[in-house]
C-alpha cells in the first residue's frame, strides 16, 4: 500500500472530523472542501474522501454542487424556519404518543441522557453537545416505537444540529437541555396537554434563539489544510 495511505483513517473518523472542525467555527459556512486537499491531510485515497463527503451531504452538514464540488452548508433563515415549522406540527403528535406509550424503563433510559446532555453543556465539546440535545428527540421517537417516524426525526434532527451548531450559543443550549427535563417531568406525570405545550414551546425558543446575524462570515478563501490541521 503506497506511505501516504493510512489503513486506519476510516471515511467515518474523516467525516468526524470535519464536523468537530465546522462545529469550531474553523470551516466558516461556505467553506470549499477540496477532495485533494482532504486527502493530504488525512493521508487516504480520494475514494475514502468521497465517502466521508457523501456521509456528511446525507446528514445536511455539507453540500455537494455538481461540476463545482463540496461545502460546508449555509443554512439560511428561511430554511431554518421551515425546518422548525415542520418539527412543530411532528413532535406535538410524537409527544402524546410518548406519554400514552413511555414505561418507567424508557424513563430510566431517558434520565440518563438528560444527564449526559448536563455534563456535555458544562465542558466544551460543542460537537458531542449538539448531538446529545437533537438525540434526545429520535429517543422519544425510539420509545413511542413507529420507525417511519423514527427516520422522519432522524432527518430533522440532522439538519437543524447543522442549524444550531453554527447559529446557537451555550446559554441557549443549556436553555434547551431544561426544557427536555421539564417535558419529561410533565410526561412522566402524565399531563398530555402540558407536556405537548412544553415540547412545542421548546422547539419555537430553539428557533428564537437562533443567532443568525453573529454567525460566523462565509469563508473566502480559507486555508482548507490550515483550518483542519489548527
Amino acid at each position: 500500500m503506497p506511505e501516504h495511505i493510512d489503513p486506519d483513517m476510516t471515511a467515518e473518523a474523516i467525516a468526524d472530523d470535519i464536523v468537530a472542525a465546522i462545529v469550531s467555527h474553523r470551516l466558516p459556512p461556505g467553506t470549499k472542501l477540496r477532495e485533494e486537499a482532504l486527502a493530504s491531510v488525512y493521508r487516504v485515497s480520494r475514494t475514502k474522501v468521497r465517502a466521508a463527503l457523501l456521509m456528511l451531504s446525507k446528514d445536511k452538514v455539507i453540500q455537494i454542487v455538481p461540476d463545482k464540488g463540496a461545502f460546508v452548508a449555509k443554512p439560511s433563515a428561511e430554511e431554518a424556519r421551515e425546518v422548525f415549522a415542520v418539527r412543530r406540527i411532528l413532535e406535538a403528535a410524537l409527544a402524546r404518543e410518548f406519554v400514552a406509550k413511555a414505561k418507567p424503563a424508557d424513563y430510566k433510559r431517558i434520565d440518563k441522557h438528560l444527564a449526559s446532555e448536563r455534563k456535555s453543556i458544562e465542558g466544551v465539546d460543542a460537537q458531542t453537545r449538539t448531538r446529545l440535545l437533537g438525540d434526545f428527540h429520535i429517543v422519544l421517537a425510539e420509545v413511542v416505537g413507529n420507525s417511519v417516524l423514527t427516520e422522519m426525526m432522524r432527518e430533522l434532527s440532522a439538519r437543524s444540529a447543522v442549524i444550531t451548531m453554527l447559529y446557537q450559543s451555550r446559554r441557549d443550549a443549556a436553555c434547551s437541555s431544561d426544557e427536555h427535563r421539564e417535558f419529561i417531568e410533565a410526561a412522566r406525570a402524565g399531563d398530555v396537554e402540558r407536556a405537548v405545550a412544553l415540547m412545542v414551546d421548546h422547539l419555537s425558543h430553539v428557533e428564537a434563539a437562533l443567532h443568525f446575524e453573529e454567525s460566523p462570515p462565509a469563508a473566502r478563501g480559507k486555508d482548507l489544510v490550515a483550518a483542519l490541521l489548527a
